[in-house]
């Protein structure tokens, strides 16, 4: 029986199949005016076991039609629609990076349709998620995630799953059916560390080996500015004052965006040299690898911590040390020398905690510098 011009179209498939039946309807049409040609655009709505369970999907999709789009959403569709919306309200890259990182674990669900998922699966993914390393001495080889890497999954698909839930793409957030296992939660307590400052005798290994060994100056820069690795990397030229002797930088809360902090006079020379060289390369970032090998020269944050564990290798400095210890060395060097608390706080980007001091209070550069002239 010859079915109704626009009703859709039942088929069935080539091979041994438990669901040999396919359902399609036409959503559309497509005109190719350079060969006059129009085509429909036809969307499968399922596959049946039988004939007869194909063509009443057709008569319910014809009596009460949905989005089959969303219908038949895959979670990597998903995936890409929320981030669209969800990452411009980011304040960092930081934060997004935080969610692209925790989606690599989750390949395993990437074809999967939203509709389809349950707790278990998500409970699955957060207890055997894997990458396989793409790059460095270790690729090829499977790494499981970390406590923390789990914890960012669930929160991720708590956000992506509501947002498929606005959307009407499914009908319950399944992700918010269930906490974190009491195993993962105490894996992330036992591995949560403050950051470790560079001892005297890691200071000396990065200023013996400032002339001769690359990114070894970018590092001892963030030991006497404070910035966070994300900070730095992102530093502009316009925003050097090397007569004036500060820079302009900083992001992540309202205290740390866009302020002045003074450059130490021993570091002056270095931050001069990078300065010039970006002039050379016709950057607008301050610093630059032109030998990156993808992604173009200016830095990331992965690019800036990659290059600081080619340095903390190469130097033998602590295992544990990570690209936001420099930040920790600089608090700690200002506070022995006695720098005022209140500059510290400036400096880093936190609130003061002082109402007449945020508000109230102005402090030039000159007295910003002055005081961090007292670090050695």
């Amino acid at each position: 029986m010859k079915l109704p011009n626009g009703y859709g179209s039942v088929s069935k498939l080539s091979g041994n199949r438990r669901k040999p039946y396919l359902a399609r309807v036409t959503i559309g049409w497509t005109t190719d005016e350079q060969k006059e040609k129009t085509t429909q655009n036809r969307v499968v709505i399922g596959t049946f076991k039988t004939k007869k369970e194909a063509l009443q999907a057709l008569s319910e999709y014809g009596a009460n039609p949905y989005d089959i789009q969303s219908e038949n959403m895959t979670l990597e569709e998903l995936y890409t629609k929320w981030t669209e919306a969800y990452f411009p309200t980011l304040t960092s890259d930081s934060s997004s990076r935080t969610v692209t990182s925790a989606w690599k674990y989750c390949h395993e669900l990437y074809r999967m349709r939203v509709k389809d998922i349950r707790a278990r699966h998500i409970k699955g993914i957060i207890e055997d998620a894997y990458i396989i390393r793409d790059s460095g001495k270790h690729k090829g080889e499977k790494v499981m995630a970390t406590a923390g890497v789990k914890g960012r999954i669930k929160s991720m698909f708590n956000l992506m799953l509501d947002f498929a839930l606005e959307y009407e793409i499914v009908d319950k957030n399944y992700a918010r059916t269930f906490d974190l296992s009491e195993d993962v939660v105490r894996e992330k307590k036992a591995a949560t560390r403050c950051h470790i400052k560079f001892s005297d005798e890691e200071m000396k290994k990065l200023w013996d080996n400032v002339d001769t060994m690359k990114y070894v100056d970018w590092i001892l820069i963030q030991c006497y500015m404070g910035w966070r690795p994300q900070e730095i990397a992102r530093l502009e030229i316009q925003n050097v004052h090397l007569d004036e002797k500060y820079i302009v930088g900083g992001m992540k809360t309202d205290a740390g965006r866009n302020r002045a902090v003074p450059i130490h006079s021993r570091i002056l020379p270095l931050v001069r040299k990078n300065y010039e060289y970006a002039l050379s390369l016709g950057s607008d970032r301050l610093l630059n690898d032109p030998d990156a090998s993808k992604g173009g020269m200016t830095i990331s944050y992965d690019k800036y911590a990659y290059r600081f564990e080619k340095v903390r290798e190469a130097l033998g400095l602590r295992e544990d040390h990570r690209p936001h210890d420099p930040r920790k060395t600089f608090v700690t060097m200002a506070k022995k020398a006695s720098v005022d608390g209140l500059v510290i706080k400036r400096l880093i980007g936190h609130e003061t905690g002082d109402l007449t001091e945020d508000v109230y209070t102005e402090r030039d550069i000159n007295w910003l510098a002055e005081e961090i002239q007292k670090m050695p």
